[in-house]
């Protein structure tokens, strides 16, 4: 599959109601996949949204395909 960015995927009950979001920040995954499917590029994300990385995106949309997989994606603790 080449290489894995769910490492930036994390979980935390005191960030977002543990959801999961990128890195620890308050950036819930279902909002990035939001805006990406709306039609903003990842380089319009990421003027928006200048503390996030593209690697973060490529993680939110990797956490998102497994996941309509039906595949159980099970984010890692905080960053």
């Amino acid at each position: 599959m080449g290489v894995s960015r769910l490492d930036r995927i994390t979980t935390d009950p005191s960030v977002c109601h543990g959801q999961p979001t990128v890195r620890g920040l308050r950036y819930p995954v279902e909002n990035l996949l939001e805006l990406l499917a709306s039609g903003m590029t990842i380089e319009a994300v990421l003027d928006d949204h200048p503390d996030l990385e593209r690697d973060d995106l490529l993680a939110a949309l990797e956490f998102g395909a497994l996941a309509s997989g039906q595949r159980r994606v099970v984010p890692l603790g905080t960053a």
